[in-house]
């Protein structure tokens, strides 16, 4: 369901005006007309408006009530879930854009994003990679070797499923579901979580897993999914050098490490249009207001946000 259906718009004392589909249009139409923006731009603006609506919607907050405090609080989320500050200013253009729309069509008489301020952009480049990047990462794991499986998966399973390394390490064979495409984590505070698998992550998991078969599996290594050579659990620091020196044989000049991928992760979700709730869910974040609990979101759901959303998740072209 598309969020400009629901935000309300008025007082909370008045009959709420949802923002319809003219509105949604008129916006449009002053982004690309008024303030001369491309279709791109205009449709990712779209897209940030989107997380807005959809933040005051789960607050019961009207768009005519949003105060700078709100703002505030959305943001401090997307920098909970690591989204780079380039995003994060982007979104805060998108915002700004909106509100000034409101306020020129009598919707709003003060606008909260005024004093807003833009987070400030590193002359470094920000620690999200690109889709590229991962490729690359993924295209220079060399070829032959016992281990490269196994660290094909693993990145595949922190950049499809958006997990710390701490979950990875802790991951259990018995809370596996290939079929289901779903594994059970431990997350902070030994709360656990489901999280969807990429299909790519599927496959090279079940490859892996047939290989480990023929190890000589140390038992504290018996339910553990990755194992170093010697049939042990891996180590944290064993996986921030795999992260780190595949990044390295890429090329990739930033400083590169497991958290980069969940950050990763949760950057191109939010960009592709993914709902900021369910990014939540699957990075295991409390609630969008520290203050309120959240609906449960179904796992039909999980998973098709990341089948519209996650670019490991979309069925590559054949032919």
């Amino acid at each position: 369901m598309d969020t400009w259906d629901n935000p309300p718009i008025g007082n909370a004392g008045e009959r709420p005006l949802k923002a319809t589909d003219k509105l949604r249009q008129d916006f449009l139409a002053y982004l690309t007309l008024e303030r001369s923006l491309s279709p791109n731009t205009a449709d990712a603006y779209r897209v940030d408006v989107n997380h807005l609506t959809d933040f005051l919607r789960e607050q019961h907050i009207c768009l005519t009530d949003v105060t700078e405090d709100h703002l505030h609080q959305l943001l401090s989320t997307l920098r909970d879930l690591g989204i780079s500050p380039r995003s994060q200013a982007r979104m805060i253009a998108g915002m700004r854009s909106f509100f000034k729309f409101l306020r020129l069509e009598g919707y709003i008489v003060n606008d909260p994003s005024e004093l807003i301020d833009s987070p400030r952009l590193s002359r470094e480049l920000p620690d999200v990679l690109s889709v590229e990047e991962i490729d690359a990462m993924i295209a220079a794991i060399p070829a032959g070797k016992d281990e490269s499986l196994r660290n094909h998966a693993i990145i595949e399973t922190l950049y499809g499923s958006g997990l710390r390394v701490s979950e990875l390490v802790a991951a259990r064979i018995s809370r596996l579901d290939l079929k289901e495409a779903l594994l059970i984590v431990e997350g902070k505070g030994s709360k656990q979580r489901m999280v969807p698998v990429s299909p790519a992550a599927v496959e090279l998991i079940s490859e892996y897993l047939h290989a480990r078969s023929l190890m000589k599996i140390q038992p504290s290594g018996q339910d553990i999914l990755f194992l170093n050579r010697r049939g042990a659990p891996l180590s944290r620091v064993m996986v921030f050098y795999i992260i780190r020196d595949l990044a390295s044989l890429a090329g990739i000049m930033k400083t590169v490490s497991p958290h980069t991928l969940r950050h990763s992760f949760a950057t191109h979700l939010l960009e592709g249009g993914a709902n900021l709730r369910a990014i939540q869910e699957m990075l295991g974040h409390e609630s969008i207001a520290t203050t309120e609990l959240y609906l449960h979101l179904d796992r039909s759901r999980l998973r098709r946000e990341l089948l519209e959303h996650h670019p490991h998740y979309r069925p590559t072209p054949k032919g």
